[in-house]
């Protein structure tokens, strides 16, 4: 399908994106808050704050990163035991299960932005609306479907851990000790 290299271009695009932002934000805030404190030897008081009203961020982030990756939890034990078609069959249905969690996301997530209206107080000069930490519900629902574009990519260590496990089998422990 022609929509699909498109689709599976701007996911890796987001993906990456995603990834900028979590480094960014939080070694932002900490990097600032340590040069502060080595400048001065007082702390500044919003970059506590701050770095709780971006947790979410992370987190939700986080999470549409290591589905990107296939770092999801999966059950191998159990993986490792099935025919191929059954294989098969289990990662479609849960390609079809973390669809419905994405839609959930962005349906459920949507209502939760839309209805938030309280204002959090960082500092006295900085105040960030409660929208600005609920957005980033129905955001990571849209990424989680957009990565579904990938298809079975997103499941590759699902489907073809046999030939991993050959790989890591086969090659030799170069590591030399003294």
């Amino acid at each position: 399908m022609k929509i699909l290299l498109p689709l599976r271009r701007l996911s890796d695009w987001v993906n990456q994106a995603a990834i900028v932002a979590c480094v960014l934000i939080m070694l932002g805030i900490s990097f600032t808050a340590f040069i502060y404190k080595l400048a001065t030897g007082s702390s500044l008081s919003w970059t506590y704050s701050l770095a709780r009203l971006f947790l979410p961020w992370i987190g939700f982030l986080s999470m549409t990163i290591s589905l990107r990756y296939g770092e999801h939890v999966a059950m191998t034990l159990l993986v490792r035991s099935l025919p191929r078609a059954l294989l098969t069959l289990a990662a479609s249905i849960c390609l079809v299960i973390i669809a419905l969690f994405g839609m959930l996301l962005l349906w459920y997530g949507w209502s939760y932005f839309a209805s938030a209206n309280q204002v959090y107080m960082v500092s006295d000069q900085i105040q960030i609306s409660a929208k600005f930490t609920t957005v980033v519900v129905p955001i990571s629902g849209a990424i989680i479907l957009l990565h579904l574009a990938q298809g079975f990519a997103l499941l590759e260590h699902f489907i073809d851990d046999d030939e991993l496990i050959d790989e890591l089998i086969g090659t030799q422990d170069t590591e030399i000790r003294s």
